[in-house]
């Protein structure tokens, strides 16, 4: 979720005008708090699985140790090879501003615009 995340503040700022790499870098710096903060309240919570030593705490001790694994690998990924990518796929593309909102039309601007295949 927080990758999706990512990526549309990214596409939103290089819609707005703001080149691949520029969107990237500016979306990783915008949205590092709040990534950071889902993933620590996620691995804070399986903490107690992770030392527990009571009854079931030898199932629950590698669950709990592989969700907090995945949750900070997730979390690099999302903040440095996602925007990497997203800076590689749009490199050199200038942002395009979008049509819609500059045509002065708030409700038009703000209905996603969808285009179905020709059915020929």
């Amino acid at each position: 979720l927080n990758g999706l995340v990512l990526v549309s503040y990214m596409k939103q700022r290089h819609d707005e005008g703001l080149s691949g790499s520029q969107a990237a870098f500016e979306g990783a710096r915008v949205r590092l708090r709040p990534v950071l903060m889902t993933a620590l309240v996620a691995s804070l919570g399986f903490v107690p699985m992770a030392v527990a030593t009571g009854a079931g705490a030898e199932v629950q001790k590698p669950l709990a140790t592989v969700v907090i694994g995945g949750l900070v690998t997730s979390t690099v990924l999302t903040l440095l090879v996602l925007p990497t990518v997203y800076a590689w796929l749009f490199a050199g593309e200038a942002g395009r501003p979008d049509e819609r909102a500059s045509a002065g039309d708030p409700e038009q601007a703000a209905r996603p615009s969808f285009t179905l295949p020709s059915s020929s």
